[in-house]
């Protein structure tokens, strides 16, 4: 069994309970209202944002020994810049304020979330990045897959490919077909990964994480789901 398949046996509880947040099992049934959608962007926005800063950190913090992760930080920094632009598009597409966004603050999931990545990075190893990319980057395929057509249907939009995505759903459109080439290219980079101390560091890394980047969907939720 490779790293990576290991990752995935190991976090399986922890990714389940994810994908069957009430949010995202609302969205996926009933598409999301403009607010909800909104917001979740600003809250992504948030995160995202700090990408190529906290990839930066961890290069920052690699050794002599950890050029096949200083490598692979560098082609993610690549990837990653504009991103959080892509997410201001899209709320001034759909009739929200960039500005006021981008002037603002993210609530306290996202910014423990954020906190929780550089406090790993600094203060224990940079391979604590690998855990929050791995959730990241796997989460948002499957929202890209499961929840962006019940979103654009929700505002009246017909299914369509992810390469003519309308406006005001780049980011979600976008950022989940990179994403698949993203896990391929992750995988193949944990697999490389093996030192036993290391792999422990980056599952339980990972197991933070979707508790983590889950308080924000309950978050979200909590706000924006109507109660029974």
């Amino acid at each position: 069994m490779t790293f990576y398949d290991e990752l995935l046996t190991a976090t399986k509880a922890e990714r389940e309970n994810f994908q069957s947040l009430a949010l995202i099992q609302h969205v996926v049934r009933n598409g999301a209202s403009k607010d909800l959608y909104l917001d979740f962007l600003t809250q992504a926005y948030h995160h995202v944002k700090h990408t190529c800063p906290l990839l930066e950190t961890a290069k920052s913090h690699c050794g002599p020994q950890d050029g096949l992760l200083k490598d692979a930080l560098i082609e993610y920094i690549r990837e990653e810049i504009g991103h959080d632009e892509w997410i201001l598009d899209d709320i001034a597409y759909l009739g929200g304020d960039r500005e006021a966004v981008r002037g603002g603050q993210a609530r306290l999931p996202c910014r423990l979330m954020v906190s929780h990545a550089y406090y790993g990075i600094e203060k224990e190893t940079p391979y604590c990045l690998l855990g929050m990319v791995h959730v990241l980057e796997g989460m948002s395929v499957s929202l890209a897959h499961h929840a962006r057509d019940s979103i654009m249907k929700s505002f009246g939009l017909d299914k369509v490919g992810a390469a003519d995505s309308p406006k005001g759903y780049t980011y979600l459109s976008t950022h989940g077909a990179l994403d698949v080439s993203h896990v391929d290219f992750y995988a193949k980079l944990a697999n490389k990964v093996t030192d036993k101390g290391v792999q422990e560091v980056i599952i339980r890394a990972a197991k933070d994480f979707y508790k983590l980047y889950g308080d924000i969907f309950r978050d979200l939720g909590d706000r924006h789901i109507p109660k029974a």
